[in-house]
């Protein structure tokens, strides 16, 4: 009997993920990962996920990541906003932590599959995005090594998540899971992130809006509050038409403004690559940011880099941002925005 090692959150996902993969007749212990340190998650869902596991019939083990997760993910986070840039923490904590250090536990206890709820599939080889289109995660494990790929197991790839809160509420005992809201998208984040990052940086540095000459037109309430493409939180005197943020410059403590035209981009420069193909030039399609459409475009690798030439126009590109690349629903890779 094969040996699954799952990774239970205290959600709905995970817990019928599990039982899925009990039907199949896999042998199933689960790890709960903490993670950041948000003052009483922890003892919310790793109660949430003791009662899954108990349910299911499996062991739990609890595996304190804080101090890595601080190192390898929230620690960048800050740092890269305090670079005027937009951070993917989600990428990084399924490399390092949720398919990194899992991986390194479920190797000490024999397992020979990795396990979770998340809607994305695969075929050992490649992931590809999930039936449930409103629900696929698949950019967002663009950063995950392909050798680990032909021990991964996702039950829920081709299932909607409809059908799972169903499941979960016609089982006895599962009721209440059946119920629970929805996870935020970043973790560690319960209102908004400037919420997060005023512990550690000064984010109400109050600065000057700029226009494309540079050209004081306005203030704003510190650099960190902006993302390239918001339009709303400062001043432009004399303005009648909407202005968004096209630029930042953190050493300054500036933004730059322009009208919409000027968010447009049509190239990009990736780093810090993760393929799946050896092709050193191809066409197929990348996505710049999660819940957009992806858009075709011609990659050149070289030196470590990816050129991409975009064959449609994107609006608010951002640097620190992830891009990654899909040939239909196939995820071949990706990388990190540097330059646009």
């Amino acid at each position: 009997m094969k040996k699954v090692l799952i990774g239970m959150s205290g959600g709905v996902d995970s817990t019928i993920s599990a039982l899925l993969l009990k039907e199949e007749g896999y042998e199933l212990e689960g790890v709960y990962m903490k993670l950041h340190s948000k003052p009483g998650y922890h003892e919310i869902h790793q109660a949430r996920a003791q009662k899954a596991a108990d349910f299911v019939g499996m062991k739990l083990h609890i595996l304190d990541l804080q101090d890595t997760f601080n190192e390898k993910v929230f620690k960048p986070f800050v740092d890269t906003y305090a670079e005027g840039k937009t951070p993917n923490p989600c990428a990084l904590c399924n490399r390092s932590l949720k398919f990194g250090e899992m991986v390194n536990f479920a190797d000490k206890i024999g397992a020979d599959y990795i396990a979770t709820g998340h809607y994305i599939k695969t075929d050992g080889k490649f992931f590809y995005e999930a039936d449930d289109d409103t629900k696929d995660q698949s950019y967002f494990l663009f950063y995950v090594e392909q050798k680990i790929l032909p021990r991964l197991l996702f039950p829920l790839g081709n299932r909607k998540k409809s059908d799972i809160k169903r499941m979960a509420a016609s089982i006895k005992g599962l009721e209440s899971f059946a119920s629970q809201g929805e996870s935020t998208e970043i973790c560690f984040v319960e209102t908004s992130y400037t919420d997060v990052l005023k512990d550690y940086v000064d984010v109400d540095n109050i600065g000057n809006v700029l226009d494309k000459d540079g050209n004081v037109v306005g203030e704003h309430k510190g650099f960190m509050h902006y993302t390239i493409g918001k339009r709303r939180g400062f001043t432009v005197k004399g303005a009648h038409e909407p202005h968004y943020v096209v630029d930042i410059d953190p050493k300054t403590n500036s933004i730059i403004v322009g009208k919409r035209d000027e968010l447009k981009c049509n190239s990009v420069v990736l780093n810090d690559l993760n393929l799946y193909t050896e092709e050193k030039e191809f066409d197929t399609s990348v996505k710049l940011r999660f819940r957009t459409k992806s858009v075709p475009c011609h990659v050149k690798i070289k030196d470590g880099k990816a050129y991409v030439d975009l064959k449609e126009n994107v609006f608010g590109v951002a640097t620190g941002q992830a891009a990654v690349f899909y040939d239909d629903n196939k995820l071949i890779g990706g990388g990190w925005i540097e330059s646009n």
